[in-house]
């Protein structure tokens, strides 16, 4: 019996292929989820900051540029002394920031023992999560007639139109890093004679923590904004308060001068809470720069 065999044809590529190594070192600059040396962070965060500069000044020194809206940097930096030398500004900071730290305070409070419920029992994330769903989605801006009929005009209803900002975002980030605690944790847990209440407040709600302060950072940046918003109805100081007031007079650099403060402080409280969280939880890693 006669058998064909087929030979194989083997085409070689017109170009080397260039073939993967095992166990190569991650690249220098752009490695994926790995660190990268310090002074190399600090170099690029510079350049970022330069870049954002030299972009601004070549925008100003355009013709078809107004400098009603961009003034030049030295505009700037001269509104810059005027209004650190001046009284308003401290009291405008002092209000805000008093007004941020009442209401993220408050939510806190009471999102993060609510939050840690919602988590670990089905029954509590059944009765509050959809509410908390549903209200979170509802704008701030739009809360503003129905908080000054209920809270009045005073100081009372802008903490409330932040705590209402934060609250229902915390309460549900809350409840998501408690589910994210490991399931063979409350087994053990269990194993060992462990009550409810126990398991919750020794195993679910330690272990969920860092993320929680991870949850908090975030939630205090938002906090900001919606104390500006507070700020633009019937408000005599504050930071969002005399924002409005220098567009009014089409006073711009001294509205640059307010958004970069905003900023400042906000990188501050940012830069403090991840101190607090590298000194509370140094054995996790959530949050953390790498």
């Amino acid at each position: 019996m006669d058998l064909s065999v087929r030979d194989e044809v083997r085409v070689e590529p017109e170009f080397p292929v260039k073939r993967r190594q095992c166990a190569t070192p991650p690249p220098r600059f752009f490695p994926v989820r790995s660190g990268v040396a310090r002074p190399l962070r600090v170099l690029f965060g510079a350049l970022s900051v330069a870049l954002l500069a030299a972009g601004y000044v070549w925008l100003t020194r355009q013709s078809w540029v107004s400098q009603t809206i961009l003034p030049s940097l030295g505009t700037i930096a001269q509104a810059t002394g005027q209004i650190l030398a001046g009284r308003d500004f401290w009291i405008d900071l002092g209000y805000s920031f008093a007004r941020v730290t009442a209401g993220f305070l408050a939510a806190a409070a009471l999102a993060v023992p609510l939050g840690i419920l919602a988590g670990s029992f089905r029954l509590c994330g059944s009765l509050l999560e959809p509410v908390s769903e549903f209200l979170r989605y509802i704008p701030v801006p739009a809360l503003i007639p129905l908080v000054m009929i209920i809270a009045g005009i005073d100081e009372a209803a802008k903490v409330v139109l932040v705590f209402l900002g934060t609250f229902f975002q915390l309460l549900l980030m809350t409840a998501d890093e408690v589910r994210r605690v490991p399931l063979p944790l409350v087994q053990v847990s269990q194993s060992l004679g462990a009550t409810r209440l126990e398991i919750v407040w020794r195993v679910l709600a330690p272990a969920a923590m860092p993320g929680i302060s991870h949850a908090m950072r975030m939630c205090n940046g938002w906090a900001w904004s919606y104390v500006v918003v507070a700020e633009l109805v019937a408000a005599t100081e504050g930071m969002g308060f005399r924002t409005l007031r220098f567009y009014r007079f089409v006073q711009t650099p001294n509205i640059y001068v307010y958004l970069g403060v905003f900023g400042v402080v906000g990188l501050g409280l940012d830069w403090l809470f991840r101190i607090m969280h590298r000194l509370l939880f140094r054995w996790s890693t959530v949050g953390d720069e790498t």
